[in-house]
């Protein structure tokens, strides 16, 4: 088939030279496409092209059912697809070479286009187009109710991966892990490759390590091999997930939100299906944050447990590797080959506490959900005991946490920071230049304050396991405004930093899904007992089901 020259799609799409393309227009023989849809379909791609974000909204139907979808996931509703819009920056520059086209009825047609990508590849638009009725908005009164998008498939989504391989680094041939490949976090050492923790300037000065960290091999002398090197937040400093340099990875449980960070990489490529399970490290909350914004199992093991040998430290008062899967079974076999088996203990898994100031914490909406999750258990009988706890205040847990994190955070890295200049995202500038304003006085105040938290919740919890959100809200969406995000961290961080100022393993289990994305439920229990943690959660969604 021979195609024309494509219009200039800045230029009138219902113009005679967008109307001569129907010479590769494809309709079932004897048919018409109905009148006005053509002039449609060239005025949203003008619009696009020219990334119009008024005239593209118009395009779409209004109201909550109306839907979006990519590799990146599903957008239902067009408030969520207009905010995803917004945040994209514009679609690649394309030429469209052919059209399919079939009426449905009188009202409703079905249009698949080919594309071709001024960067090489083929792409695919399928839409169902409804006639709503007379606009001056879209012509024809023709607005799209559904779409799909398929894009050429990058070799390497570089918003998730700094390097990878097939495999990058193989594991042992036979092992409880044997066939599973990892993600892992840009801050532990890989043999031949360099450390680059997700800033440029850190990496070209890196040098390449010849042996793996001690927490990858690990995993490696079970059997997994590595899929690649998975990006991070800036020198592991956020739980955002956002990184100025490389981009944000992408959150397919909750398309056009963040991912968390900072294991947003390791989480990305394990919800994605591009790796089993994701290395990464938990100061913060970096684990549970990115596994519950993203649908997946994450736990961050008993401080100390596992050797941070070969790993960037940030706090490493705080600092320790953990892991991400889609699953609790294959996170139980990273944990059982990172543990040293006599240095765990087993907990009752029918004993558990709550506390009604770190739910409040969380917004309504996950607050609600996750109460239920824990009536639900209740009510199948999992517990002889829900007893009813207090704790120390979250907004006082995450002062503690940001004084004392922060003061080692400056420690290790104002220097490199001061001789490399607008090296780092504003973001992460701003959050250093805080932490290096952390006087000595201020931290010995926050580490008295902290070993009176630390005994008064070892106190109150015992041997038991405390239930609670893990993290204070689902993911928010890409465009959320600096003071949503600063809200969020302060409110997640009281909450995460229950298990960092005591040192207690905490496991992140999906087990709640909301209009806005998953969130998930933490248990933390007594130190070691992080294989009986999963283990336990593993019964208890059993349960469930």
């Amino acid at each position: 088939m021979t195609v024309p020259d494509q219009p200039d799609l800045a230029e009138d799409p219902a113009s005679d030279t967008a109307r001569d393309l129907q010479a590769f227009l494809q309709l079932p023989e004897g048919v018409e496409p109905p009148p006005q849809l053509l002039d449609a379909f060239w005025a949203y791609e003008a619009a696009l092209m020219s990334d119009d974000l008024a005239a593209l909204g118009a395009f779409f139907a209004e109201g909550p059912d109306v839907m979006r979808g990519d590799a990146n996931g599903l957008l239902v509703g067009r408030d969520r697809i207009d905010r995803f819009r917004t945040g994209r920056g514009g679609a690649p520059a394309r030429t469209v070479t052919e059209i399919q086209v079939r009426p449905l009825t009188e009202t409703h047609a079905y249009v698949t286009s080919v594309n071709a990508p001024d960067k090489g590849g083929r792409g695919l638009v399928t839409q169902l187009w409804e006639r709503a009725g007379d606009s001056e908005a879209t012509p024809g009164g023709w607005v799209i109710v559904a779409a799909h998008v398929s894009a050429p498939p990058p070799a390497m989504d570089t918003r998730i991966w700094r390097a990878l391989g097939s495999p990058l680094v193989a594991g042992a041939a036979a092992g409880p892990l044997a066939g599973a490949t990892v993600a892992v976090k840009d801050v532990f050492a890989v043999p031949g490759h360099r450390i680059g923790a997700g800033v440029p300037a850190y990496l070209a000065e890196s040098r390449s390590s010849r042996l793996p960290a001690d927490a990858l091999a690990l995993l490696l002398g079970a059997g997994a091999s590595v899929a690649g090197i998975a990006q991070t937040d800036q020198f592991a400093y956020s739980i955002a997930g956002r990184n100025g340099a490389y981009g944000t990875p992408p959150n397919v449980a909750a398309p056009g939100a963040i991912p968390g960070g900072s294991s947003s990489g390791p989480a990305s490529a394990v919800a994605s299906g591009q790796a089993t399970l994701g290395l990464g490290t938990d100061t913060a909350g970096s684990i549970r944050v990115p596994a519950s914004y993203q649908g997946l199992w994450g736990l961050r093991p008993t401080h100390g447990a596992v050797s941070l040998e070969g790993a960037l430290p940030l706090a490493p008062a705080y600092d320790t590797p953990g892991w991400l899967a889609r699953d609790g079974r294959t996170l139980l076999e990273a944990a059982r080959a990172s543990l040293r088996e006599s240095d765990q203990r087993g907990v009752d898994p029918r004993h558990a506490v709550v506390s009604a100031r770190l739910f409040e914490a969380a917004d309504a909406d996950v607050r609600t959900g996750l109460a239920g999750v824990v009536d639900a258990l209740a009510d199948r009988g999992v517990f002889d005991s829900l007893e009813p706890i207090d704790v120390p205040a979250p907004a006082d847990l995450f002062r503690i946490f940001r004084y004392t994190q922060s003061a080692e955070a400056a420690r290790h890295w104002s220097e490199w920071i001061a001789a490399h200049p607008d090296a780092l995202s504003d973001d992460i500038a701003e959050r250093f230049a805080w932490a290096a304003s952390v006087t000595a006085e201020d931290e010995q105040r926050a580490l008295a304050d902290k070993a009176i938290a630390r005994e008064a919740i070892d106190e109150a919890l015992g041997d038991r396991i405390l239930l609670l959100p893990s993290a204070s809200s689902v993911a928010p969406p890409l465009d959320a405004s600096g003071y949503r995000l600063q809200s969020v961290r302060e409110a997640t961080l009281g909450l995460t930093a229950v298990a960092g100022i005591t040192g207690r393993p905490a496991l992140s289990v999906p087990l709640l899904e909301l209009d806005g994305g998953p969130a998930g439920l933490c248990l933390v229990g007594p130190r070691g007992s992080d294989v009986a943690l999963v283990e336990t959660a593993l019964t208890w969604v059993d349960a469930l089901s």
